[in-house]
């Protein structure tokens, strides 16, 4: 049971406005319960990996649950993620947009999170949860019946990897995405699903398992070495990006490479430290 949705004060950026123009207003089935996949990630750049996700969980979704999928949005992360190869938030909210615009017709570009000082996991999806469903009203049936729609992180293996290791997360946080939410993973290659998913017990009946069953490992990380090395990366990424990529000399002298996974770890730590410190301020007022 999905508990009431939570009305949090958020900090919107200048001239900001939710992207709306794709999200299913009104559920098909009224037996099925409404979701919407979130997928955050640097995306620099947005690979045919990242697009292929979102096609895996429709499947999944569609062979394997009761649920409906009502929209899809990938969240770029702010240029405050310090991670090694991070382009610009304009550029890669642009790419997005591109690929998403042109090769799909459900997904959407959500750029709340990329404008601003970096977000927590857990806030970005109680964003998603506030204008979906306080400021939007959800969904409803064809017969008017109004329905709260379910947020699910969209994610790859190694990023719930990342989940499962003591000190990445803070356990408030996983029990608010796992917990609260919910996520749907896709098997990456060289990670360890069972083994993740063992350490994430407590939440196992809100995680669910995709495999890929034609393997795809092409990374950002892969791209972004490829370009620096003069090398084609056409077909591994839409071309719209491709010729944006090109127009605008990207990528040719990138820095040192490292996989999203560890600029999660990184950030998500930072972030913990932040909030021990806050909590030991405040208890140092109250006492």
């Amino acid at each position: 049971m999905v508990s009431p949705t939570p009305t949090p004060t958020f900090n919107d950026p200048p001239n900001y406005a939710f992207p709306s123009h794709r999200f299913n207003r009104v559920l098909r089935d009224s037996s099925k319960t409404p979701i919407v996949l979130v997928a955050c990630g640097s995306f620099s750049p947005v690979t045919y990996l990242h697009l292929r996700m979102f096609e895996m969980a429709r499947d999944y979704a569609r062979h394997n649950t009761d649920f409906e999928i009502v929209g899809g949005y990938l969240s770029p992360v702010s240029d405050q993620y310090k991670k090694p190869g991070l382009l610009a938030a304009s550029h890669r909210i642009h790419m997005c947009t591109l690929a998403t615009e042109q090769t799909s017709t459900w997904l959407m570009v959500d750029p709340w999170e990329a404008v601003q000082e970096y977000q927590r996991t857990a806030v970005v999806l109680d964003h998603f949860d506030y204008e979906i469903n306080t400021k939007l009203g959800g969904v409803t049936t064809a017969d008017g019946e109004q329905r709260h729609v379910r947020i699910l992180l969209l994610a790859g293996s190694d990023l719930i990897a990342t989940m499962s290791e003591p000190g990445v997360w803070s356990e408030p946080d996983l029990d608010h995405i796992l917990g609260r939410y919910g996520t749907m993973i896709v098997e990456r290659a060289g990670s360890d699903m069972v083994q993740a998913i063992d350490n994430l017990a407590r939440w196992k009946h809100n995680i669910h398992l995709i495999h890929q069953l034609i393997q795809n490992d092409v990374s950002s990380t892969k791209v972004r070495l490829f370009l620096k090395r003069g090398l084609s990366v056409r077909y591994l990424l839409p071309n719209p990006v491709v010729d944006y990529i090109e127009a605008n000399g990207l990528y040719v002298d990138d820095g040192p490479t490292a996989s999203a996974a560890s600029g999660a770890v990184q950030a998500e730590k930072e972030k913990g430290k932040e909030r021990e410190r806050d909590a030991s301020s405040s208890k140092t007022q109250s006492s």
